[in-house]
C-alpha cells in the first residue's frame, strides 16, 4: 500500500493493468487449451487417412474432434466429399473456416499488446509527473532546499517507470508465446488443407459420384 501511495494515481492505474494482464494471461492458456491448440495428432492421423485414399476412416476419425486444427480437417474433407461444391468453392468454404477458427485463437491478444504497449508509457508519464512536482518543490524551497528531500522525490517518481515496465515485459513476454502458438496452429491448419486439397482419393470421387 506504501508503494501505491507515493507512486499516485498512476501506479494505481499500473497496479489494475497488472491484474488484468494475468488475468488475460491465464484465460488465454485456458482457451487454447480447450481449443486443443497443443494436441494435433488425430488430424494428422485423419489426413494421412485421407491421402492414404481412405476419407470415410479420415472423417470418422475426425468425428467429434473440436480442436482448431481437426475443425479445419473437418470442414475441409466435407467440403471436398460434398457434391454441392465445387473445387473452389470448397477451398473459399475451407478459407472461411479457417478465418474464424484463427480469430478464435486470436481473441484476447490485441489487449495484451495494448497493455504492452501502453504501461511503459503510463509509468513514464507518472515519473514525468512526479519530477515536476519534485522540481516545484524544490523551486519554492529556494536556498533552503534539502538534497535529500529533492532524492526523495525523485526516487518516488522513478516508481512508476519501474512499474510499468514490470507490467509491459510479462505482457509482451505472453504476447510473443500465444503468437507463437497460434502461427503454429495456422500452419499445421494450412498444411492439412493444402494435403487434403492436392489429393483426392478414388473413393472419394466414388463417393462423390455415387451422391
Amino acid at each position: 500500500m506504501a508503494f501505491l501511495e507515493q507512486g499516485g494515481i498512476t501506479i494505481w492505474v499500473i497496479a489494475a493493468l497488472s491484474v488484468l494482464t494475468t488475468a488475460l494471461i491465464l484465460w488465454k492458456i485456458l482457451r487454447l487449451v480447450s481449443m486443443g491448440a497443443w494436441s494435433g495428432a488425430a488430424t494428422e492421423e485423419a489426413v494421412t487417412l485421407w491421402v492414404a485414399g481412405d476419407p470415410e476412416a479420415a472423417r470418422r476419425r475426425l468425428e467429434r474432434r473440436k480442436s482448431l486444427r481437426a475443425r479445419l480437417a473437418s470442414a475441409a474433407i466435407a467440403a471436398r466429399m460434398s457434391e454441392s461444391y465445387s473445387k473452389d468453392d470448397a477451398r473459399e468454404e475451407t478459407e472461411r473456416v479457417a478465418r474464424i477458427e484463427l480469430a478464435r485463437a486470436r481473441a484476447g491478444l490485441r489487449a495484451l499488446e495494448l497493455i504492452a504497449t501502453i504501461a511503459p508509457l503510463l509509468g513514464l508519464l507518472g515519473t514525468v509527473l512526479g519530477m515536476i512536482a519534485a522540481f516545484q518543490a524544490l523551486q519554492e524551497a529556494g536556498a533552503r532546499a534539502d538534497p535529500a528531500a529533492l532524492a526523495g522525490g525523485i526516487w518516488e517518481a522513478l516508481l512508476t517507470t519501474a512499474a510499468g515496465m514490470a507490467v509491459a515485459i510479462p505482457a509482451s513476454m505472453a504476447l510473443t508465446w500465444f503468437e507463437s502458438v497460434v502461427d503454429s496452429v495456422q500452419s499445421d491448419m494450412e498444411n492439412a488443407a493444402t494435403r487434403i486439397f492436392t489429393h483426392t482419393p478414388p473413393r472419394a470421387i466414388a463417393v462423390r459420384a455415387a451422391e
